[in-house]
């Protein structure tokens, strides 16, 4: 299914870099452009889009209310955060608002475009030069872990391990290498964590693994 992207950012120029971009792909369609917050809400809910790209600061509403408010909407429509604040609380804060993945306005065509696949087809991605400060943050703002929930207990240890190394920002391919099994294996193993703890995508699986004190530590 092709990917209906809305574009949501306050600079006129960057909206139309985007466009262009994105309409230079037959595998993409863009519905419309939002110049904030509000009119991102708004836009998505009537043009109902399967992915926002959604800038953070933003006048009226900002990225990350905005993009709490359209996924507890149970619509279906997925963010992907796009700004150039990379390494600060608006990584965190971004992904505890429910976007589905994070990549910096600087980075490459190519892998905006395959973000943009990752993303519109369920999965969920934070871009490589941010996924340490996001760990790190997890980290430094949960000194005191809350009891596991009974829903870990689910979990074979097999799929714990997968969770954990998950949770430190390893890659599928990552996780198989440290493992000694198939990347298809463990993206089952992922698929079955996702399934019984009743999360959306990886980026939950994280805020999960961190804030229920299942890691505590990133190395």
């Amino acid at each position: 299914m092709t990917p209906r992207v809305l574009i949501a950012d306050d600079q006129a120029l960057v909206r139309a870099g985007f466009r262009k971009l994105l309409e230079s792909t037959v595998d993409i369609e863009v519905v419309g452009e939002a110049a904030d917050g509000q009119d991102a809400v708004e836009q998505a809910r009537r043009l109902r889009p399967t992915l926002v790209l959604m800038d953070i600061r933003m006048p009226r509403l900002d990225g990350i209310e905005a993009t709490r408010r359209l996924t507890a909407e149970a619509s279906g429509v997925r963010v992907l955060i796009l700004t150039t604040f990379g390494l600060d609380d608006y990584v965190y804060e971004a992904l505890r608002a429910g976007a589905s993945g994070f990549m910096l306005k600087d980075a490459p065509p190519e892998e905006l475009l395959a973000a943009i696949e990752v993303i519109a087809r369920g999965d969920a991605l934070i871009a490589p030069a941010v996924t340490r400060s996001v760990i790190e943050e997890f980290v430094r703002r949960s000194p005191a872990p809350p009891p596991q929930p009974p829903s870990l207990e689910e979990l074979t240890q097999r799929e714990r391990e997968v969770l954990e190394l998950l949770a430190r920002g390893l890659s599928n391919a990552e996780i198989a290498e440290r493992l000694v099994v198939s990347p298809g294996t463990v993206k089952t193993h992922v698929a079955h964590v996702l399934s019984k703890l009743g999360l959306r995508d990886r980026v939950q699986a994280v805020i999960l693994a961190y804030e229920s004190g299942l890691v505590t530590r990133i190395s």
